[in-house]
């Protein structure tokens, strides 16, 4: 099996910058969470045990992942449904049904492995009906195969989750060479309806949209209005957060008065808003880095695309490079009120054992496939 591998093109880059990102985040988290230890810990768990499946992973075989692409996708309509019935039975991640509570494991959240998987399932479709990538058929299959689990995640409801799948799959579809024809058909059709749907909305008439969600759009879309004006204080904060910090931040653990932070101006500064925490102890130089890093990982791993041995292995390292870019986009969008609330983590800096471990996964199969690059690497 190794014979087949140059270990001369192991991507020491891609992994030094995802253990960069791992290290800040922990560094923050300690910082937004006061030195509670037990969020630190949890974390470091997730770090060694991440890094532990990345060096098992980058030495198997990616295409023995593709023969087992079935498996895999039911294993991900399975867990998802487990999440809706611990829900009903009033299990942990009841109200939300996000999560189930696993022994020894603890807390889970299916949908970030879920996107793993089907980054996994659709570089095998994608590659196994290449040819016919532009027949009707092929393309309802696909919608169908797509439809599926993200009608599970919007029924938790994650909607944000259900958009980072919908735009990763949209990335690996392109890869394949769909004809423009469909792409400009598809925005055609698309444009309008997304018009529609954001009218509806005012009118609270969009069946697969929760109020909370709507409520989050419409004030998004008017600020100006008064009864909206609560649902934008969160982002609001979070910018003074960031603008606060100016050029090198308040530093890690402060503890002044004028903190957003400490003035308990923000929840879940740990999760969805730690980029408000970078901002204003790190300050913009420590925002770019942030960004830096992002930057380098969506290029490494576009770099191994095109260096890939075949389409399976280049939609892998897109599909990966497409869900931490989009979600790294997404989450600082928010945090800046570019975009309004989503509640998505950012990549290897939010606390969250399960998104932490997943794109640790995610990292260690498109290693593997840097390892069996066909070109030289110079």
């Amino acid at each position: 099996m190794f014979s087949e591998y140059n270990f001369r093109n192991f991507n020491f880059r891609l992994l030094l910058c995802v253990l960069a990102l791992n290290l800040i985040g922990i560094l923050v988290i300690n910082s937004a969470v006061a030195g509670d230890r037990s969020y630190i810990n949890r974390q470091l768990i997730g770090l060694f045990g991440g890094l532990l499946m990345v060096l098992v992973l980058s030495l198997i075989n990616y295409r023995f992942w593709m023969r087992l692409t079935g498996v895999i996708y039911l294993g991900c309509i399975g867990i998802l449904l487990a999440v809706i019935v611990a829900g009903q039975l009033g299990g942990f991640g009841a109200g939300s049904r996000r999560w189930i509570d696993l022994p020894v494991i603890g807390r889970f959240q299916p949908s970030e492995f879920v996107k793993i998987g089907l980054i996994l399932f659709f570089s095998w479709y994608l590659q196994k009906n290449q040819e016919k990538i532009n027949q009707p058929s092929t393309l309802i299959m696909l919608g169908v195969f797509a439809a599926v689990p993200l009608l599970l995640i919007m029924k938790q409801p994650d909607l944000s989750t259900s958009i980072v799948i919908m735009f990763f799959i949209l990335c690996l579809i392109f890869i394949s060479g769909i004809s423009y024809k469909w792409i400009f058909g598809a925005l055609a059709v698309m444009v309008p309806a997304l018009a529609l749907i954001l009218y509806l909305a005012r009118l609270n008439l969009v069946p697969f949209l929760e109020p909370y969600q709507v409520n989050r759009i419409l004030a998004f879309i008017n600020p100006e209005i008064e009864q909206y004006a609560g649902l934008n204080l969160q982002q609001d904060n979070s910018k003074m957060a960031i603008g606060s910090g100016m050029l090198y931040g308040k530093g890690l653990f402060n503890d002044t008065a004028i903190s957003v932070k400490n003035g308990n101006f923000l929840s879940e500064e740990h999760t969805d808003f730690i980029f408000s925490v970078i901002g204003e102890e790190l300050g913009f130089v420590g925002c770019m880095i942030v960004l830096g890093l992002f930057l380098i990982f969506v290029f490494e791993c576009l770099r191994m695309a095109g260096k890939a041995r075949d389409l399976s292995g280049k939609l892998l390292c897109t599909g990966m490079a497409a869900l931490v870019g989009f979600q790294a986009f997404t989450n600082i969008a928010v945090a800046t009120g570019v975009l309004p609330n989503t509640g998505l983590p950012l990549p290897f800096i939010s606390y969250g054992v399960s998104s932490l471990v997943s794109l640790y996964i995610g990292t260690g199969i498109i290693l593997n496939v840097g390892l069996q690059q066909t070109k030289l690497e110079f």
